[in-house]
């Protein structure tokens, strides 16, 4: 395939626009995940509103999960 250089670029100038499209598209790349992450976490946080106030006040499912770690009183 034949390059027509139809702008006139210099192999700089030509570089340095492949450097700039690059950190564009990867910039564009990373914008997507952040919002793919704040749709997720918004669409969490809806459901979370949808739930009755009790289950939000509820104790932990699991039985051990609210045992403390009883405090160190040894004499030295």
């Amino acid at each position: 395939m034949v390059e027509h250089d139809y702008i006139q670029e210099t192999p700089s100038q030509r570089l340095r626009n492949w450097v700039l499209s690059e950190m564009l598209r990867g910039a564009g790349y990373a914008a997507l995940l952040l919002l793919a992450i704040g749709v997720s976490y918004g669409i969490i946080w809806g459901i979370g509103q949808l739930l009755p106030a009790e289950s939000k006040n509820a104790p932990p499912p699991m039985p051990f999960s609210a045992l403390h770690a009883p405090l160190n009183t040894a004499k030295v």
